[in-house]
Protein backbone atom coordinates (compact mmCIF):
# COMPACT_ATOMS: atom_id res chain seq x y z
CA UNK A 1 0.00 0.00 0.00
CA UNK A 2 1.19 3.63 -0.81
CA UNK A 3 2.07 5.50 1.84
CA UNK A 4 0.96 9.44 1.08
CA UNK A 5 3.30 12.26 2.09
CA UNK A 6 2.01 14.90 4.53
CA UNK A 7 1.33 18.17 2.72
CA UNK A 8 3.64 20.71 2.92
CA UNK A 9 6.92 18.41 2.56
CA UNK A 10 9.23 17.83 -0.47
CA UNK A 11 10.79 14.69 -1.33
CA UNK A 12 14.56 15.08 -0.69
CA UNK A 13 16.32 16.28 -4.08
CA UNK A 14 12.83 17.92 -5.35
CA UNK A 15 14.26 21.35 -4.43
CA UNK A 16 17.82 20.66 -6.30
CA UNK A 17 16.18 19.43 -9.13
CA UNK A 18 13.73 22.46 -9.42
CA UNK A 19 17.55 24.89 -9.48
CA UNK A 20 18.60 22.50 -11.78
CA UNK A 21 16.22 23.10 -14.23
CA UNK A 22 15.24 26.68 -13.63
CA UNK A 23 17.80 29.12 -12.22
CA UNK A 24 20.48 28.24 -14.95
CA UNK A 25 18.60 29.50 -17.91
CA UNK A 26 16.98 32.15 -16.10
CA UNK A 27 20.21 33.67 -14.73
CA UNK A 28 21.86 33.01 -18.43
CA UNK A 29 18.78 34.84 -20.12
CA UNK A 30 19.90 38.16 -17.30
CA UNK A 31 23.08 38.03 -18.38
CA UNK A 32 22.72 38.01 -22.03
CA UNK A 33 20.52 40.94 -21.69
CA UNK A 34 22.95 42.95 -19.66
CA UNK A 35 25.59 42.52 -22.24
CA UNK A 36 23.34 43.78 -24.99
CA UNK A 37 22.30 46.75 -22.89
CA UNK A 38 25.55 47.70 -22.26
CA UNK A 39 27.11 46.18 -25.68
CA UNK A 40 24.51 48.56 -27.50
CA UNK A 41 24.93 51.75 -25.13
CA UNK A 42 28.53 51.85 -25.58
CA UNK A 43 30.72 54.08 -23.67
CA UNK A 44 30.78 57.42 -24.36
CA UNK A 45 30.52 61.42 -23.27
CA UNK A 46 27.06 63.00 -22.61
CA UNK A 47 26.26 65.03 -25.25
CA UNK A 48 26.80 69.10 -24.45
CA UNK A 49 24.20 71.20 -26.41
CA UNK A 50 23.57 74.86 -26.40
CA UNK A 51 20.12 76.13 -27.88
CA UNK A 52 19.59 79.96 -27.77
CA UNK A 53 16.67 80.78 -25.77
CA UNK A 54 13.74 82.46 -27.64
CA UNK A 55 14.43 81.86 -30.72
CA UNK A 56 11.61 79.78 -33.00
CA UNK A 57 14.22 77.24 -35.56
CA UNK A 58 10.70 76.92 -37.59
CA UNK A 59 11.82 79.69 -39.76
CA UNK A 60 15.14 77.81 -40.71
CA UNK A 61 14.32 75.63 -43.71
CA UNK A 62 17.27 75.33 -46.09
CA UNK A 63 21.01 75.63 -44.83
CA UNK A 64 24.10 74.90 -46.53
CA UNK A 65 27.01 73.09 -44.72
CA UNK A 66 30.45 74.96 -45.08
CA UNK A 67 33.70 72.74 -44.82
CA UNK A 68 34.66 71.47 -41.48
CA UNK A 69 37.63 72.06 -39.75
CA UNK A 70 39.74 69.21 -39.04
CA UNK A 71 42.10 68.89 -35.72
CA UNK A 72 42.87 65.03 -36.61
CA UNK A 73 45.83 64.03 -38.29
CA UNK A 74 43.66 61.85 -41.29
CA UNK A 75 43.46 64.80 -44.10
CA UNK A 76 40.01 63.49 -45.48
CA UNK A 77 37.84 63.16 -42.14
CA UNK A 78 36.73 66.66 -42.38
CA UNK A 79 35.47 66.45 -45.46
CA UNK A 80 33.87 62.53 -45.49
CA UNK A 81 32.21 63.76 -42.37
CA UNK A 82 31.04 66.76 -43.67
CA UNK A 83 29.04 64.74 -46.87
CA UNK A 84 27.66 62.25 -44.10
CA UNK A 85 26.43 65.14 -42.17
CA UNK A 86 24.85 66.74 -45.06
CA UNK A 87 23.54 63.44 -45.62
CA UNK A 88 21.68 62.53 -42.29
CA UNK A 89 20.43 65.87 -42.03
CA UNK A 90 18.13 65.13 -45.13
CA UNK A 91 17.56 61.97 -44.36
CA UNK A 92 16.37 63.02 -40.57
CA UNK A 93 13.83 65.70 -42.52
CA UNK A 94 15.40 68.58 -40.73
CA UNK A 95 16.44 70.91 -43.53
CA UNK A 96 17.05 70.93 -46.97
CA UNK A 97 20.79 71.34 -47.85
CA UNK A 98 22.56 73.20 -50.65
CA UNK A 99 24.59 71.05 -52.82
CA UNK A 100 28.29 70.74 -51.35
CA UNK A 101 29.11 71.85 -55.04
CA UNK A 102 27.38 75.10 -55.01
CA UNK A 103 28.72 75.96 -51.61
CA UNK A 104 32.27 75.38 -52.91
CA UNK A 105 31.64 77.55 -55.94
CA UNK A 106 30.23 80.09 -53.63
CA UNK A 107 33.02 80.41 -51.64
CA UNK A 108 35.29 80.08 -53.94
CA UNK A 109 33.84 83.15 -56.33
CA UNK A 110 33.60 85.29 -53.32
CA UNK A 111 37.02 84.24 -51.70
CA UNK A 112 35.69 82.95 -48.35
CA UNK A 113 38.37 80.75 -47.01
CA UNK A 114 38.97 78.39 -43.73
CA UNK A 115 40.67 81.68 -42.16
CA UNK A 116 38.04 84.05 -43.34
CA UNK A 117 35.94 85.60 -40.31
CA UNK A 118 32.17 84.33 -40.16
CA UNK A 119 31.37 88.50 -39.52
CA UNK A 120 27.62 89.51 -39.96
CA UNK A 121 28.60 91.20 -43.49
CA UNK A 122 30.17 87.78 -44.75
CA UNK A 123 27.35 85.84 -43.21
CA UNK A 124 25.02 87.57 -45.24
CA UNK A 125 26.37 88.00 -48.42
CA UNK A 126 26.69 84.28 -48.43
CA UNK A 127 23.39 83.46 -47.25
CA UNK A 128 21.72 85.26 -50.01
CA UNK A 129 24.09 84.16 -52.38
CA UNK A 130 23.13 80.34 -51.30
CA UNK A 131 19.48 81.17 -50.31
CA UNK A 132 20.05 79.69 -47.08
CA UNK A 133 18.53 80.67 -43.63
CA UNK A 134 21.56 79.15 -41.76
CA UNK A 135 24.61 77.75 -41.51
CA UNK A 136 25.80 74.12 -40.56
CA UNK A 137 29.42 74.39 -38.80
CA UNK A 138 31.27 71.39 -37.72
CA UNK A 139 34.49 70.46 -36.41
CA UNK A 140 36.34 66.43 -36.06
CA UNK A 141 37.57 66.78 -32.85
CA UNK A 142 39.16 63.07 -33.05
CA UNK A 143 38.63 60.35 -34.48
CA UNK A 144 41.16 57.33 -34.48
CA UNK A 145 41.16 53.33 -32.66
CA UNK A 146 41.23 52.56 -29.39
CA UNK A 147 42.47 49.62 -27.48
CA UNK A 148 41.18 47.85 -24.79
CA UNK A 149 43.50 44.79 -24.28
CA UNK A 150 43.83 42.87 -27.73
CA UNK A 151 39.87 44.09 -28.40
CA UNK A 152 40.45 47.81 -31.02
CA UNK A 153 37.14 49.74 -31.39
CA UNK A 154 36.81 53.84 -33.19
CA UNK A 155 35.70 56.60 -31.12
CA UNK A 156 34.90 59.75 -32.94
CA UNK A 157 34.56 63.35 -31.30
CA UNK A 158 32.47 66.14 -33.46
CA UNK A 159 31.20 69.59 -32.85
CA UNK A 160 28.38 71.09 -34.72
CA UNK A 161 26.92 74.42 -35.02
CA UNK A 162 24.44 75.91 -36.61
CA UNK A 163 24.68 79.53 -37.24
CA UNK A 164 22.16 82.28 -38.45
CA UNK A 165 22.67 83.44 -42.02
CA UNK A 166 21.58 87.14 -41.20
CA UNK A 167 22.57 87.59 -37.50
CA UNK A 168 25.77 85.65 -37.64
CA UNK A 169 24.36 83.92 -34.23
CA UNK A 170 24.86 80.72 -32.91
CA UNK A 171 21.72 78.92 -32.72
CA UNK A 172 22.10 75.50 -31.93
CA UNK A 173 25.91 74.09 -31.06
CA UNK A 174 26.69 70.38 -29.80
CA UNK A 175 29.67 68.70 -28.76
CA UNK A 176 29.54 64.63 -28.20
CA UNK A 177 31.64 61.23 -28.30
CA UNK A 178 31.05 57.96 -29.50
CA UNK A 179 33.14 55.04 -29.64
CA UNK A 180 32.63 51.58 -31.12
CA UNK A 181 33.39 49.59 -27.87
CA UNK A 182 30.85 46.97 -26.61
CA UNK A 183 31.32 44.47 -23.63
CA UNK A 184 29.04 42.16 -25.88
CA UNK A 185 31.45 41.97 -28.60
CA UNK A 186 34.24 42.05 -26.24
CA UNK A 187 33.40 38.89 -24.53
CA UNK A 188 32.31 36.90 -27.29
CA UNK A 189 35.03 37.90 -29.90
CA UNK A 190 32.59 39.80 -32.24
CA UNK A 191 33.74 42.51 -34.42
CA UNK A 192 33.24 46.07 -33.27
CA UNK A 193 31.11 48.72 -35.65
CA UNK A 194 33.49 50.47 -38.15
CA UNK A 195 33.98 54.47 -37.83
CA UNK A 196 31.78 55.14 -40.68
CA UNK A 197 28.79 53.88 -38.85
CA UNK A 198 29.73 55.28 -35.08
CA UNK A 199 30.10 58.68 -37.46
CA UNK A 200 26.34 57.78 -38.47
CA UNK A 201 25.41 57.10 -35.27
CA UNK A 202 26.60 59.98 -33.30
CA UNK A 203 25.15 62.46 -36.22
CA UNK A 204 21.67 61.44 -35.53
CA UNK A 205 22.61 61.55 -32.00
CA UNK A 206 23.56 64.75 -31.91
CA UNK A 207 21.18 66.26 -34.34
CA UNK A 208 17.99 64.62 -33.17
CA UNK A 209 19.05 67.75 -30.18
CA UNK A 210 18.11 70.43 -33.00
CA UNK A 211 14.68 72.19 -31.84
CA UNK A 212 12.42 71.62 -34.95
Amino acid sequence: MKREQPAGRRRPGSIRSMAGKWPWPAAWAMLLAILLVQGCAGPGTASRTFVRKNVDLAYVTRVAVLPFTNNTQDDFAAQRIRDITATQIMAMGIFDVVDRGIVDSALREMAIDKDTPLDVPVVKRLGKRLGVQAFVLGTVNSIGENRRGSFSYPEVSLTLELLDSDSAQVLWRCSDTLSGYSLADRLFGLAPRDAFQITVDLLQRMLATIPK
